[in-house]
């Protein structure tokens, strides 16, 4: 990643701060009862946002998608296609957008990399880098300008945001295979291990598609360079949403990541700027085995886990009840007054 582009991202951590909001939750906790993990989450929110009275406003949640060159190779011929579930899903003919309106999350869909010249509609942001990347088995995916000019893109979504949350999520077909090529690259995991389902009736399947991406792995060779593994295996929506993640973070904005395509793009802005992990929070939209261990990578768990088959997304959608809950914890719950901090003395990093 060029370094005229690259984000400076703050730390979350600060000492002062961190005694402070664990004293405040103590309070309401002496008063409430044990809250559980919601304390632990509460105190995230809290030192993302460098405050003891964190808000959350004008969350938004991005459905980043874009075509897969591999997918020629992967999927068969009735297998429906990335513009179909698009316009499922901006039909509200799926639950996700119905979830997210219920909750007042904003929703679009932002178009990186689709194969098909989708016309815009209410919903869309048209940001298309090309028309679906190549195949990754013949060469690579993306030029390294095509990846350059999705980092940039994404950073020009996230700084337009008006709000402090933003969620991402992918979609387009042979996401999937495309997300585990990258994240088998930089950490090494064995495919299969990204890939299997789990039930003994797949194993045929998984036979042919580890086939396919072991060629399409062995073909290009290992990079120490995040940015270039993403430009060999991955799509125009994971580098859209390097760039939204990475603008996002310098901005201390919270980070909603669920799905396989969204963890392949938070593992290479990890790699370029490590504390973006700081801004992010995790929540899954499927029950699939391999995101368990890519979430067990990232040393993390999802919000929520409740045996969803679903669009990325939906799975955000369904855990913001929860981070709004938690930062309700600092916000809408006092303490004792004689116990509470002054606003003069309550410490912040944002000054």
């Amino acid at each position: 990643m060029p370094s005229a582009v690259r984000p400076l991202i703050t730390p979350t951590a600060h000492l002062r701060l961190e005694e402070a909001l664990d004293l405040a939750l103590e309070r309401r906790a002496a008063a409430a009862g044990h809250l559980g993990e919601l304390v632990a989450l509460a105190r995230r929110i809290g030192m993302i946002q460098g405050t003891l009275r964190p808000r959350l406003r004008q969350p938004r949640l991005l459905v980043f998608a874009g075509d897969h060159g591999l997918a020629i190779d992967l999927d068969p011929p009735h297998h429906h296609s990335t513009a179909a579930q698009i316009d499922a899903l901006l039909g509200g003919r799926v639950p996700l957008p119905a979830i997210a309106h219920q909750q007042g999350l904003l929703l679009d869909v932002v178009d990186c990399g689709l194969a098909s010249a989708m016309p815009a509609r209410p919903g869309m942001l048209m940001r298309k880098i090309a028309h679906g990347t190549r195949n990754c088995r013949v060469t690579s995916a993306m030029t390294l300008d095509q990846v350059n000019a999705a980092l940039r893109a994404g950073m020009e979504i996230a700084r337009a945001q008006s709000g402090n949350v933003l969620g991402c999520a992918g979609l387009g077909v042979g996401s999937l295979a495309s997300a585990a090529l990258v994240i088998a690259r930089i950490t090494g995991m064995p495919l299969r291990d990204l890939l299997e389902a789990g039930s003994a009736a797949d194993a045929p399947e998984l036979a042919r598609v580890l086939a396919v991406l072991q060629g399409a792995h062995a073909r290009h060779p290992i990079h120490p360079d995040p940015v270039q593994s993403l430009a060999s295996f991955g799509g125009f929506e994971m580098a859209v949403m390097v760039g939204a993640m990475l603008s996002a973070a310098e901005r201390r904005m919270l980070i909603l990541v669920d799905g396989m395509s969204a963890c392949a793009a938070l593992l290479v802005a990890s790699r370029i700027t490590p504390e973006v992990l700081d801004y992010t929070l995790f929540c899954r939209s499927t029950e699939h085995p391999g995101l368990d261990k890519v979430l067990a990578g990232f040393e993390s768990a999802a919000l929520l886990a409740l045996g969803l088959e679903a669009i990325d997304g939906t799975g955000t959608a369904l855990s913001w009840p929860l981070v709004r809950a938690a930062c309700a914890l600092l916000t809408d719950v006092d303490e004792p007054v004689e116990d509470s901090p002054s606003e003069d003395t309550a410490p912040s990093v944002l000054g």
